[in-house]
């Protein structure tokens, strides 16, 4: 036991001896920043091709300045339609006739479905002789009372009853007129709920009619976001089919959604060759505030000790710096990249090697003039 006792013992001293053993405590990230402060950086326009010196590191770097960008807010949306609406009879009857196809486009007063007349023409007549009837009735009562033969008294009854008779006349040219159901606005026909042979009641479904005159784009702006944006903004859209579309922001809701928390807005899309579809789903872009930013390709793009993004420049004074920015949108298409903010009006970026510089590193001052 005592043996244990000495070789914990000696244990021990060992470890208090390697703690307290004066050691170099840079690290290996500093221990290479310090080599590099020996070795020659050179930094050359990104668009210049420089042969490799041998004892020389090479940092690219691009001159950008200060542009004017409007910030864009990005939603997920779909396609709607004006409006969808399910067209209904106002009388009852058996259906004879659908004269549109389903899919099919119509105007305003075609025909979408058609009733049986069945007694409403010998009504419509037995209601105009009625009318006829009490209409000479009423011009004898007023004869025989400029001669003062009749009274006041059945002048007025013989009015109500031409006045009834007017009435039923009308409720039954009405219902003639009923029998033909029609598109109340241009569109299209996208379903049909009834059949020839079909038995319609009042209220019954003919067919439902969609105006695609303009399509909409729909979505939810977040809390965060909807203060950004105003009505009248403009708006393209990249549609999964593949298309892009442009509008007009028409509409955004004041009352926010009590789960959600966001805020329903709509945008009108410029005319078009009728070929979207609703439901469509769309990546939307809506034009907000207009600010000062940069654009840079997205190899400048690096991060610090802390995490933060940003991009190293080169100074004035030829000095290396961080430089936090925050991505505010990004460039597709011909000249590609992100737009930030955070750097000064003229900046000198380093594209190329940016990792192997670090804060407060001297690089070539005669190249970087030229990259100015």
């Amino acid at each position: 036991m005592k043996l244990q006792y000495f070789v914990a013992i000696g244990l021990i001293v060992v470890l208090v001896v390697w703690m307290l053993l004066p050691r170099d405590r840079t690290s290996p990230g500093d221990q290479y920043e310090s080599e590099l402060a020996d070795v020659d950086i050179r930094a050359v326009p990104a668009d210049i091709n420089t042969p490799i010196d041998a004892g020389a590191f090479i940092v690219r770097v691009t001159s950008v300045s200060v542009e004017n960008f409007v910030e864009r807010v990005r939603v997920r949306g779909t396609t709607q339609a004006t409006r969808l609406v399910n067209v209904r009879s106002e009388t009852n009857g058996r259906v004879i006739a659908t004269p549109v196809a389903r899919g099919a486009r119509v105007a305003r007063g075609d025909v979408l479905c058609e009733l049986a007349i069945d007694t409403r023409a010998s009504d419509l007549q037995e209601a105009r002789s009625r009318q006829e009837q009490a209409q000479m009735e009423y011009n004898g009562s007023l004869d025989l009372q400029r001669r003062g033969l009749t009274s006041a008294v059945n002048i007025a009854q013989l009015k109500s009853a031409l006045d009834s008779a007017i009435a039923a006349a009308e409720r039954a040219d009405l219902a003639m007129k009923r029998i033909k159901i029609v598109a109340p606005f241009s569109g299209v026909m996208e379903n049909r709920s009834v059949e020839v042979g079909d038995l319609m009641d009042m209220g019954g479904s003919c067919a439902t009619l969609m105006d695609d005159t303009p399509m909409l784009l729909t979505g939810v702006l977040s809390e965060q976001d909807v203060a950004k944006v105003s009505l009248g903004a403009e708006v393209t859209a990249q549609l999964v089919t593949g298309e892009s579309v442009k509008g007009t922001l028409t509409y955004i809701s004041r009352a926010g959604d009590a789960a959600t928390r966001g805020y329903g807005f709509e945008v009108e899309i410029h005319p078009t060759d009728f070929s979207i579809r609703q439901g469509n789903t769309a990546e939307i872009f809506i034009a907000a505030s207009e600010i000062q930013a940069h654009l840079i390709t997205p190899s400048a793009l690096t991060l610090n000790d802390a995490g933060n993004t940003g991009v190293k420049i080169v100074d004035a004074s030829n000095t290396v710096r961080f430089m936090p920015v925050r991505i505010v949108g990004e460039n597709s298409g011909f000249n590609p990249g992100f737009w930030v903010t955070g750097l000064p009006a003229q900046a000198n970026v380093i594209t190329l090697g940016q990792e192997i510089v670090f804060d407060g590193s001297q690089v070539s001052t005669e190249l970087t003039r030229r990259a100015n």
